[in-house]
């Protein structure tokens, strides 16, 4: 059960992420692909301040603020220098592989023994049920904030730069500026995910957000599958599936090295699980019709 238990708190933990990936993919329909490195400097700011014994409550903010700033670069080079998303994406995550290596001085530090935001309340004895109800609140706490923002008259701006970018234009909306938040919003949510990952994990590592933005993917689209196949409109009950999509995705890797496949081959499986729920709407689509 502590298998699972772990996958399900991973899940947990990499639901920032997927909120952020939901954001930046769903509702403004750019594939960013800075969150590779924003996810890896949320948990290098986490690990250099917490190493340097800075007070927790200044490492949560710290990140947030990293994560945005990282966005908000994305989203000027997307807007104001007319680049496309993908590449200013790119690009932006290039840089932060400089940078985060900078801001470490090392590719790995240990951060077992540590403060953490886990070890800040004692609910229970056992580490991993104590983990649990603290990882839960935190990540109810940044859904319920993600849904009052998108459910506010900001929120609804920021839907219709998505839906429509031309008509919200018109009534006088600065759709550059709206990108721009929301990416800097998105970016912020990944640093949260490294983290959480990073202190649960006990290390941070340069290399730990190679292709973090497929794990997300893969949340957000079981998410938007299930969005379909209930045709849910209600803002809430998506981001609830989007954080559902987290844990189911996590539960599925768990699943595949509890059955016996080689660990060396879990990137192969997680690419095949991503292609077959991306099928999934398609061939519903086809059949339908």
């Amino acid at each position: 059960m502590d298998f699972y238990l772990t996958a399900l708190l991973q899940g947990l933990c990499f639901s920032a992420l997927a909120l952020g990936i939901f954001i930046s993919m769903k509702i403004f329909n750019i594939p960013d692909i800075t969150t590779d490195g924003s996810y890896t400097l949320g948990a290098v700011v986490t690990a250099t301040m917490i190493t340097h014994n800075q007070h927790s409550y200044l490492v949560l903010p710290a990140v947030v603020l990293a994560g945005g700033v990282a966005g908000g670069l994305t989203g000027i080079i997307h807007t104001k220098l007319k680049i496309n998303a993908l590449l200013a994406g790119i690009l932006v995550m290039t840089a932060l592989y400089s940078v985060n290596l900078s801001i470490m001085g090392t590719s790995n530090i240990p951060l077992n023994g540590l403060p953490s935001v886990f070890t800040l309340v004692q609910i229970s004895d056992n580490l991993n049920h104590n983990t649990f109800w603290i990882v839960i609140f935190f990540v109810l706490v940044v859904a319920a904030i993600i849904g009052y923002l998108l459910k506010s008259d900001f929120g609804l701006a920021m839907r219709a730069t998505g839906n429509s970018e031309s008509m919200i234009r018109a009534l006088g909306v600065d759709t550059d500026r709206m990108k721009i938040i929301g990416l800097s919003l998105a970016n912020a949510l990944t640093a949260v995910s490294g983290y959480l990952i990073s202190q649960y994990q006990g290390f941070t590592d340069i290399s730990m957000g190679i292709g973090i933005v497929i794990a997300g993917l893969g949340s957000v689209i079981i998410a938007e599958t299930l969005i379909n196949w209930f045709r849910i409109t209600s803002v809430w009950l998506s981001l609830g599936l989007v954080l559902l999509g987290a844990i189911i995705f996590q539960m599925v890797l768990a699943i595949t090295l509890d059955i016996g496949v080689d660990p060396n081959l879990l990137k192969l499986v997680t690419a095949g699980f991503v292609l077959v729920i991306v099928s999934l709407p398609r061939l519903n689509f086809r059949r339908t019709s």
